[in-house]
């Protein structure tokens, strides 16, 4: 595969993270730099510059005199992201409450529409797409770049976990009553009310993703 030498370093990064989400650099994964240079056909420099970038961005961890690997997120990494990405998503929420014009509200009620379409069918994987849709619109609305970027950022080591929080029982449901409840607040205007619901929103996600772990490892050690 050859890549173009414009801005080489940042496609090397671009490249690599696809393939970390994708799963084809799996958690853990020693990345060879020599490997990685002749599959590219790239030379030291981008490629190095490019694992730095995912370094800073979490998705690698540097060892000296080891090399980079894909990092593994623990149980503690969740424990830590989630107060931190339900406080930022929450703050969205309620600026989005305060910003959300007539046409804006149309637009949510239609995702909105898909999304308890998909969770009456069960299909999960086009409820995780509309989801996303609903998330990043309200984000949209909030009008906060910096809110954003954090959010993207906590995003990314949450996307390398490969979280399936809708398959615990019931958590479909769940997650739908919850989204038509912030749902509801927005078409109220009403901020606090707005952002309490994304926050217990965002909490149960993660005591959803406990749930699953835990009766996985039930499963094991039966």
């Amino acid at each position: 595969m050859r890549l173009v030498q414009s801005s080489l370093h940042q496609e090397v990064a671009d490249t690599l993270r696809e393939q970390i989400f994708a799963g084809q650099l799996a958690p853990g994964s020693f990345l060879d730099e020599v490997a990685l240079c002749e599959r590219l056909e790239i030379s030291r420099t981008p490629l190095r510059e490019a694992l730095k970038v995912l370094t800073s961005e979490g998705l690698l961890r540097h060892e000296p005199r080891r090399g980079c690997f894909v990092n593994e997120v623990t149980e503690k990494d969740l424990d830590d992201i989630f107060p931190v990405i339900a406080l930022l998503e929450g703050r969205c929420a309620y600026e989005a409450a305060r910003n959300a014009t007539d046409a804006d509200l149309v637009a949510l009620t239609n995702l909105h529409e898909r999304l308890n379409s998909h969770a009456a069918a069960g299909r999960i994987n086009d409820y995780y797409a509309t989801n996303f849709a609903i998330h990043e619109a309200i984000i949209l609305l909030a009008d906060n770049r910096w809110l954003a970027q954090a959010i993207a950022d906590l995003r990314k080591i949450l996307k390398l976990a490969r979280l399936q929080q809708l398959h615990a029982p019931g958590r479909l449901a769940q997650s739908l009553s919850e989204h038509m409840t912030v749902f509801a607040a927005l078409k109220s205007r009403d901020s606090e009310g707005a952002e309490a619901a994304m926050r217990t929103h965002l909490t149960r996600q993660r005591e959803a993703l406990r749930d699953l772990a835990r009766n996985q490892r039930s499963r094991v050690a039966s």
